[in-house]
């Protein structure tokens, strides 16, 4: 077992181990071949790869979010455009600038920070992408052809829990898996993807109506947890052995912080202690896949957009 692995929780009488799924040690080593294919890029036509980002208004977490992907493009290397607007932005000018985008050949991708304000329609919004410039992986084409099984741009929260699975070679071929939450961001898609051929996971996708969910989450080998609730998944409700992935990041109000609010996670962390289990932590986890593979998915675009595979 990976050193990384092990992380060391001690309280009066205690102190025992937990098996705790970094994504730091994840991202390290997918930065270091989105480098090269950075460089590659620019060696076969002589430009950097661009993403334009697009955000409306000045929601705390969605500009975190944004300035995440700008800092992590800045250090492989890509070059983004950044379109930042004010909320009351019309939805007919917003649907123009992305239809100018997409018709820039110098712009490979195309991501608008959702969510977005109520005035505007995130379906209308994520249609006009163009399907080539969608890294987000949302758009109508793309889903399609997730769900029949073909190469896609792969929705980047869905795609990023896979890379840690994979990483960290957690067994999947014929293992019970349960997903709670049915969103299009990460509980329908994250389901094709564990269930297509060659993953082979036995997949059970829970949402808000389910009864009795327990039943189906202690007899899994996987759960992963999205319903943006924080500590709403404990040890309780888990094999001892479980892998659980914890996409929940939901900022609580802390007095005690210096922000004023500190972040959670959808899984109650600290109830693992003295179980088997393996567990991502938030933040630290599944989060930092999601950027990573936003910029996977834009070299993606990238090559195929000019007809070279990625």
């Amino acid at each position: 077992m990976k050193k990384e692995l092990r992380k060391t929780f001690k309280n009066a009488n205690l102190s025992v181990d937990m098996r705790v799924l970094y994504a730091k040690e994840v991202q390290e080593s997918t930065v270091v071949e989105l480098k090269k294919e950075v460089r590659r890029f620019g060696h076969l036509f002589s430009r950097p790869p661009l993403l334009a980002l697009i955000l409306l208004g000045s929601d705390g977490a969605s500009v975190t979010y944004v300035s995440n992907k700008r800092k992590l493009g800045d250090e492989i290397g890509i070059e983004h455009r950044d379109f930042f607007l004010p909320e009351e932005t019309s939805e007919s000018e917003l649907l123009s600038l992305i239809d100018s985008l997409n018709g820039d050949d110098s712009v490979d991708g195309i991501l608008v920070q959702l969510p977005l304000p109520k005035h505007i329609s995130e379906e209308k919004v994520i249609s006009r992408i163009s399907h080539e410039k969608d890294v987000d992986g949302f758009s109508p084409y793309n889903m399609g052809l997730l769900a029949l099984g073909e190469e896609a741009l792969v929705p980047c929260t869905a795609k990023g829990i896979m890379t840690i699975l994979e990483y960290y070679k957690v067994p999947l071929s014929g293992k019970s898996v349960t997903i709670i939450g049915r969103s299009n961001i990460v509980g329908r898609p994250l389901s094709l993807l564990l269930s297509k051929k060659g993953v082979d996971a036995t997949v059970t996708l829970c949402h808000s109506k389910t009864k009795d969910l327990e039943r189906y989450t202690k007899d899994s080998d996987v759960v992963i947890v999205a319903v943006g609730r924080p500590k709403y998944f404990d040890s309780s409700m888990a094999k001892n052995d479980a892998v659980v992935i914890d996409v929940g990041i939901t900022r609580v109000s802390d007095s005690s912080r210096k922000r004023g609010y500190r972040i959670e996670g959808d899984v109650d962390f600290s109830s693992f202690e003295n179980t088997d289990a393996m567990v991502t932590p938030v933040p630290g986890g599944v989060g930092v896949m999601t950027v990573t593979s936003l910029m996977e998915n834009l070299l993606k675009a990238a090559f195929l957009r000019k007809g070279v595979e990625a």
